[in-house]
């Protein structure tokens, strides 16, 4: 360390803190007492220049801040579970990676899309698999021969050595790729059952696969060709990642420092040990929430003292209410229910979000009790549609033979109607895609600029104009290490992200879709216009910007009318985006534990199209299921996901925006969600700029505050509010007082606990429910009582047995 220090100059010091200043400046996992000494380092740099002996204490400071950013990473949470060295000897792409992966892929792909339409849902996370591949691996490193042959001046072994760390998460890349099934599941299955737009050539196989493969690898390839600006820089960190690295280490660590924990002791298990107790211990306690005493789940334990009071439940209740509880719940799983782990995401991500949420409370408390649109009559907190009678919204009354909205049937029905809940939910929607543009644009120009920079300078070098690689002065040691294998050019992810453009467009343009192919170029030029927004907050605060909304929007207000046109405008635009951010994810894991390149760009490939077939296979198999998709399906085949859609579909496709939000639409009011958040990031910057010695302004982060107003409806306050406390413990009290403590345990405590439940989930779903084994007792029974079983409204129906508008008046 000390000849590192001596090396360094002073003048290459100050060239990476100026840049390392400008990258971290709004960076809330970037600590704040750090960069205050930077921002004095700078701005003394003639005076330190001038006399380096007497700022001998500061450069000295500063030289090891270079050295931390340069050669390993600024961030504790990566340090904890990040190797900063590579073996690039390591046997990565091994015959156990490709029949591992693609088992586990097939498999992972078979029940997730075979049971995505069951009520209730099983889905088997990759840490599943991750925990699997373990001793798979190892048990065919003990009994395959060590044969094999050269290929390029390179052996290829059945047998290569001991299953190795590269191995073993390329494999769980494969499966995190694999397990998420394809978004067109949802379209092909309300295209082509009688109970929804009963298209028969919806039943065909090539225009099911033109559609799956069209969507899912034109994520793929926006994501590889933004690694430039989500996956290469070091302040991109990809909160969820951490977790299934810290699994991984725990099963290849060999060397186990002991650390100073609480209670003044000294703690020196492994990680491998604390996992297995961690995984033991959860998948036990498990089975009382999930299956023995579900009470646990739902302690709703402030609603059994007055179950059928209105106004009290509405706003403790668990179930229909909005959740105000002290301690509402004792299952670890309730708290995932938002997609992330409360252990992994950053504080700041956590408390933006509570500060959005109890905003949004006042909201909905005051929407609903001063009946505004309507909202006494409904339930306060429902993410369902209701007609004027408060009954849920049957579409079949106002659709005509060929699917599309009927006037007279209309006029004669009901307008829609929303929950307050739901209402604010579409508010604060509307909030985040303006925060998130200009969020991005005030906070983040600058590593977008380095983006376009280093795409330039790669561009440059591909055609020859200069030979070598400026010199990146914040480069982190993770990117130095992987500039050793063969990257992946751009043109190769251009090439993907075309060809499954056009057959995406085939699929449209050849079938009777009645849809344009350009919906699909509209589609992927949204999820341009949005992925580097969304990824980059999305890699910082751990929290996805989901564009479902503002797909169905804008695709709802140009084919009003036309909910399928709609729909593909939605699968390009928002699922595009979505998966080029969960491959982003997967090529961050990749960057971290030093897999090559081009090993991980086959792998995604390999396990999407294994993944793609076996779901529409499947798919197929589902839909001749007697009565699937109703009330009567065997083994509960409901479809509860596909409902939802079919409905959205509806409600934004055939009525379109212009009937809920234009001069005339009831809801037209939720649009200035748009100027608010707009303008939200720049208040937040001015009174940053103001006032810069207020620290706890530079942790506010509005897009996170808008998204704080997303977690209602149907969730409430008591699936968030255990969240805070655990993140708390963690990060604000264990982490702050034992750094090395919570480095070792935290995110392999994180891993234990989600792999347990999964496991005991899917034991319990095979063993217990399929075979309709229950336990029928108050502990089972007491969340779901009174207003918490069947929600309770404020308000009556009129005499006249509708609210609202009189029929024929409706807009």
């Amino acid at each position: 360390m000390e000849e590192k220090l001596g090396l360094m100059s002073l003048d290459r010091c100050f060239r990476i803190m100026k840049q390392v200043y400008r990258m971290h400046e709004h960076d809330q996992n970037f600590p704040g007492k750090t960069l205050d000494r930077i921002q004095e380092f700078l701005a003394d740099r003639d005076e330190i220049a001038a006399d380096p002996d007497t700022h001998h204490e500061i450069v000295r400071e500063m030289k090891l801040e270079s050295l931390l950013v340069t050669e390993n990473s600024p961030y504790a949470e990566v340090r904890a579970v990040v190797d900063v060295d590579d073996d690039y000897t390591m046997p990565c792409f091994t015959l156990r990676v490709w029949v591992l992966g693609i088992v586990f892929s097939g498999a992972g792909a078979f029940v997730n899309q075979l049971f995505s339409i069951r009520q209730p849902g099983v889905y088997v996370t990759s840490n599943v698999a991750q925990l699997l591949a373990y001793p798979f691996g190892r048990f065919m490193s003990q009994v395959l021969p060590d044969k094999g042959f050269h290929l390029f001046g390179t052996r290829h072994s059945l047998n290569p050595g001991p299953f190795n760390k590269k191995e073993h998460m390329l494999i769980t890349i494969m499966a995190t790729v694999a397990f998420n099934t394809p978004y067109t599941g949802y379209i092909v299955l309300t295209q082509a059952l009688p109970v929804y737009f009963n298209q028969p050539y919806a039943y065909d196989f090539g225009y099911q696969i033109l559609g799956s493969i069209g969507s899912n690898f034109v994520g793929y390839g926006l994501a590889g060709m933004c690694r430039r600006f989500l996956v290469f820089p070091s302040f991109c960190v990809w909160p969820t990642a951490l977790v299934t690295i810290a699994l991984n280490k725990a099963f290849h660590t060999e060397t186990n420092e002991p650390v100073k924990g609480p209670f003044g002791r000294v703690f020196t298990m492994s990680r491998y040990k604390f996992f297995l107790i961690a995984f033991v211990s959860m998948f036990i306690y498990w089975w009382f929430p999930g299956f023995i005493f579900g009470a646990l789940s739902y302690f709703n334990w402030l609603s059994w003292i007055a179950p059928n009071n209105t106004a009290f439940n509405n706003i403790v209740g668990s179930v229909n209410g909005l959740g105000v509880n002290p301690w509402p719940t004792f299952d670890f799983n309730q708290l995932t229910v938002y997609g992330f782990t409360p252990l992994v995401i950053p504080t700041f991500t956590i408390m933006n979000q509570l500060l959005g949420m109890v905003i949004s409370f006042f909201m909905i408390v005051g929407i609903y009790w001063s009946n505004t649109w309507n909202t006494s009559y409904l339930p306060i907190n429902s993410n369902h549609i209701f007609d004027n009678t408060g009954a849920r919204f049957n579409v079949s009354n106002v659709l005509n033979d060929e699917g599309h909205l009927d006037s007279d049937k209309y006029q004669q029905y009901s307008q829609p109607y929303m929950a307050a809940g739901n209402l604010v939910c579409y508010f604060w929607f509307f909030a985040i895609y303006a925060a998130t543009i200009s969020y991005s644009f005030l906070y983040h120009r600058h590593e977008i600029a380095l983006g376009f920079t280093s795409l330039g300078r790669a561009i440059k070098r591909k055609i020859g104009k200069t030979a070598d690689d400026v010199d990146d002065l914040a480069e982190d040691v993770h990117y130095r290490l992987m500039k050793r294998y063969p990257e992946v050019p751009e043109w190769w992810y251009l090439i993907v992200l075309c060809l499954a453009a056009a057959l995406g467009m085939i699929g449209v343009g050849v079938y009777p879709t009645y849809t344009t192919p350009a919906t699909v170029i509209f589609g992927i030029i949204m999820a341009l216009i949005f992925i580097i927004p969304v990824g980059l907050i999305y890699a910082v605060t751990g929290i996805q910007v989901t564009m479902n909304v503002l797909a169905e929007f804008i695709g709802g207000s140009f084919v009003q009318g036309n909910a399928l046109a709609m729909n593909y405008f939605k699968m390009y635009g928002y699922i595009t985006t979505a998966q080029a951010v969960y491959f982003s994810n997967d090529l961050k894991l990749a960057h971290y534990t030093k897999i090559p390149p081009r090993h991980t760009f086959v792998a995604q490939m390999v396990a999407t199209v294994v993944s793609t077939f076996i779901c529409t296979a499947v798919m197929n198999f589902q839909m001749g299921f007697r009565d699937v998709c109703t009330s009567e399906a065997a083994f509960g085949l409901s479809c509860p996901g596909e409902n939802t859609f079919f409905t959205a579909a509806v409600f934004w496709g055939t009525f379109g925006p212009k009937k809920l939000f234009s001069g005339g639409g009831h809801y037209k009011a939720l649009l200035v969600g748009f100027p608010v958040g707009f303008v939200l990031p720049f208040i937040m910057w001015g009174l940053t700029r103001t006032f810069p010695r207020q620290k706890w302004l530079r942790q506010l982060h509005p897009v996170m505050i808008c998204g704080g107003g997303l977690l209602w409806s149907p969730y409430n306050f008591s699936y968030y509010w255990p969240t805070v406390i655990i993140t708390y413990l963690s990060w604000g009290i264990v982490k702050k007082r034992y750094l090395a403590f919570w480095a070792k345990y935290n995110y392999v405590l994180a891993a234990a606990w989600m792999a347990a439940i999964a496991v005991a989930a899917i034991i319990i779903f095979f063993g217990l429910d399929i075979p309709g084994i229950e336990i029928d007792w108050w502990g089972n029974n007491v969340s779901y009582e009174g207003c918490e079983g069947s929600a309770c409204v404020r308000l009556e129906v009129p005499e006249v047995g509708y609210f609202g508008p009189p029929p024929g008046t409706f807009n």
